[in-house]
């Protein structure tokens, strides 16, 4: 499979699990089932740390020597090699999302978050939390990953969002404190200028000189957007001149980093309020 690949393996039915996974993206795996009722799991453990959200029905959730009953909008929380297991209730359609995520990319994050870069992977304590956040985090990343219009950039930032506020919830630790203004201003210009490219987080990241994690925190509170969003912007700008000159909608689409001239129509109208043929006529 080339770097761009994407897999999302679909079920035949409820009951069938459903994967997605990308080669531009190879740290993170999510799964998902509709209807487990009749799925019934063996202790097992994984290399990677794994979060879920249960969705639906009830089980019982084993992880080393804790158990308890848990429901949907519980938030279940896996250290790499946690022996555990969750066996539903047969009578109730369980279900749930599950994001599994490799170890050496969330050590490198919670170095950028302030730990100190002598210190291994920090286990998190919880086994399990109700916290509302953090649950709707879970669904939205698995949805922005699964979602066919999302780049790769859109999808590596999300998970960066979202695995920094569950550090910062469950497992703090101090931010440095840094002046990143002109950082950020580099950030900026380099996606304006590359605008029509498809760019990765790696890029902005070598332009402004900052981590991921700190660009995108600190990207958003002085711009009020993500890097992401930003470009996204800066594409619907680029495409605004193209059609005042007159060109056609699907060159213009094609010329400004969109998939298709459907991407393009959806994500102008929702920036415009208007479509591109409105707009160009």
């Amino acid at each position: 499979m080339s770097t761009t690949t994407e897999a999302a393996l679909e079920a035949n039915n409820a009951s069938a699990p459903r994967f997605w996974r990308s080669d531009a993206l190879p740290f993170i795996e999510a799964r998902s089932i509709d209807d487990g009722r009749d799925i019934c799991y063996a202790k097992h453990s994984h290399e990677t740390f794994s979060i879920g959200a249960v969705t639906g029905g009830r089980s019982v959730y084993l992880n080393r020597h804790a158990s308890e009953w848990i429901g949907a909008g519980a938030v279940v929380l896996m250290n790499p090699d946690d022996v555990h297991a969750c066996n539903p209730v047969a009578t109730e359609r369980w279900s749930y999302r599950m994001l599994h995520v490799d170890v050496a990319w969330l050590t490198k994050l919670q170095h950028e978050l302030g730990f100190s870069e002598n210190h291994a992977f920090r286990a998190f304590s919880p086994t399990m939390t109700l916290d509302g956040a953090l649950f709707d985090g879970v669904n939205r990343l698995c949805a922005i990953l699964a979602d066919h219009d999302a780049d790769t950039l859109r999808k590596e930032s999300a998970a960066i969002t979202f695995f920094s506020a569950v550090q910062q919830k469950l497992n703090p630790a101090r931010v440095p404190d840094r002046n990143a203004s002109a950082a950020l201003a580099r950030a900026a210009e380099f996606i304006a200028e590359n605008c029509t490219r498809a760019l990765k987080l790696e890029d902005v990241c070598e332009a402004a000189g900052l981590s991921a994690s700190h660009l995108i925190r600190a990207f958003n509170a002085r711009y009020g957007m993500t890097p992401h969003a930003y470009l996204i912007n800066r594409r619907i700008q680029y495409s605004r001149a193209q059609l005042r000159r007159g060109r056609l909608i699907a060159e213009v689409a094609l010329d400004a980093g969109f998939a298709d001239q459907a991407h393009l129509q959806r994500t102008f109208k929702r920036l415009v309020a208007a479509t591109p043929g409105q707009y160009r006529n």
